[in-house]
């Protein structure tokens, strides 16, 4: 990048990494801050995102054999307290509900009242309230595995919020499972990984590393949890999705018992596993540029924008005809088993100006339409994959044959051009004295040798650091934690964290 190479964005990633992602927010129009402390507006063009989202993940959990269910927003505060690891883990997170009404305040304005006999909590995540009506749904082995999945909004009271990666409320989706045996209830917990994994390569084209999380890092009250890893541009992780083997640990708070093929009472085993809202922002910080977001045709709300441009009515009329036509042939095909969806931008301001409103929201896919295209059958293309100074000229005929072969190419090059930033962003580390040069000066993801003693070590929390996962496909090798000394079978993903 020199010094005279303008961009739709300031400031650069380089310049400003995390005012430059509330810029690309801004501009692309997504979501913006609530009058509500920590929580958001989702925007048009950002839900429609979450929109396609769920839809595609939808449909991969209920061919799995999910289905769609829904439990309460309010939770008991017994319910939390029945699992004493759970609550603890999410008793600095929780809001807070003491009263059902408000009265006049003497001298005006409201004040609580109405004081409930028991606080409901604002559902952090629902695994005791769900626990709580799969105690009463579930009683025989016949009546398992019970595989339901929810959509909902959830609460954490966080500290500090960041658009999409971290907010007060966030949408999301939750599946609460149970099952026979330990066996069935690992082997859930492991399919749900590979939806998520699947999803994030095949459809936001983000590239993840899968794996298990180390005790310091489990999800509250699990035996076990996995999660999907991936990197951003700045070097730090995200963690894009979680799946969690419970063990009995829920069924026994909640009490979720069945009659097993022998007639003999015992309790059930139990997994989760969520992705969020949280997606938005990963799939942001994976691909867009200075220039604003870049979307995956996967998951743009919209394929192809057309701009017509004319200089007269009587050219607008012509110009207007043709691009209606092309218009018909591109949503009368599929995309991703959904139509390919197309617009028309006629509205009152020029081409360049309306051309960078959608270069700023990643739009896959942009025609320029005036005369010269008119009369030679042609179209004036440019690429959210590439530089926006790089458009060519094809042929109508030819771009409509070839309009989901384009978009294909689109989804390929970012999820390739993601993965070789993030391989060339991959060290294996073999000393403490490398690992905090490393994450002194840089960042990115490292490999090294762990034991779980380390946890707690004074460097990882100097260096803002934490162990990611436990690769599922990481090599086995002996070799001696660079924290203890102590033998370590496998190296482990560190890596700065949202």
């Amino acid at each position: 990048m020199s010094k005279n190479d303008k961009f739709a964005i300031s400031p650069t990633r380089q310049e400003n990494y995390p005012e430059w992602y509330q810029q690309v927010i801004k501009a692309s129009d997504l979501a913006e801050n609530s009058d509500v402390r920590g929580c958001m507006v989702i925007k048009p063009w950002g839900f429609s995102i979450w929109e396609n989202m769920q839809r595609i993940l939808d449909g991969m959990f209920k061919e799995t054999g999910h289905v769609n269910a829904y439990f309460p927003l309010l939770i008991p505060l017994s319910f939390l307290e029945k699992e004493a690891e759970h609550v603890k883990g999410f008793a600095k997170e929780c809001a807070v509900v003491t009263h059902h009404r408000l009265e006049a305040k003497e001298g005006g304005g409201l004040q609580p009242a109405g004081k409930l006999e028991e606080p409901f909590i604002i559902r952090p995540t629902s695994e005791t309230i769900i626990g709580s009506s799969y105690s009463k749904w579930v009683k025989s082995y016949r009546d398992l595995p019970l595989l339901i999945n929810q959509w909902a909004n959830v609460m954490r009271w966080e500290m500090r919020t960041r658009l999409f990666l971290r907010t007060t409320e966030f949408l999301w989706q939750e599946g609460h499972t149970v099952h026979a045996t330990k066996e069935e209830a690992i082997e859930e917990t492991l399919r749900m990984l590979d939806v998520y994994e699947k999803f994030a390569h095949d459809t936001m084209a983000m590239p993840v590393i899968k794996g298990a999380k180390t005790s310091d890092e489990r999800f509250p009250g699990a035996v076990d949890t996995y999660s999907i890893e991936a990197l951003m541009q700045d070097g730090k992780a995200l963690q894009a999705g979680t799946s969690h083997f419970l063990g009995r640990n829920f069924s026994k708070a909640s009490n979720i018992k069945f009659l097993n093929k022998e007639g003999v009472e015992e309790f059930a085993w139990t997994t989760s596993w969520g992705a969020s809202t949280r997606l938005i922002g990963g799939l942001i910080m994976t691909h867009s540029d200075d220039n604003g977001l870049v979307l995956p045709p996967k998951l743009a709300p919209c394929h192809v924008v057309i701009i017509p441009i004319y200089k007269s009515d009587a050219e607008r009329g012509e110009i207007l005809s043709f691009c209606n036509a092309l218009k018909e042939a591109l949503v009368a095909q599929k995309y991703n088993d959904a139509k390919i969806i197309c617009s028309i931008d006629d509205r009152d301001m020029r081409g360049g100006e309306k051309a960078w409103q959608h270069i700023k929201k990643g739009v896959p896919i942009r025609l320029e339409i005036g005369a010269r295209e008119l009369s030679a059958n042609s179209l004036f293309m440019g690429q959210r994959d590439k530089d926006p100074r790089d458009k060519v000229v094809i042929g109508r005929v030819e771009f409509v044959k070839k309009i989901t072969q384009i978009l294909d190419e689109i989804q390929v090059n970012l999820f390739n051009r993601a993965r070789k930033y993030r391989d060339e962003n991959i060290k294996k580390i073999n000393s403490l004295k490398e690992f905090e040069e490393y994450f002194r000066e840089d960042s990115g993801f490292a490999l090294s040798h762990w034991n779980e003693a380390a946890i707690g070590h004074e460097a990882l929390a100097k260096l803002k650091v934490t162990p990611r996962c436990i690769p599922i496909d990481g090599e086995r090798e002996d070799g001696k934690c660079i924290f203890t000394g102590k033998d370590s079978k496998q190296r482990i993903l560190f890596a700065k964290a949202y």
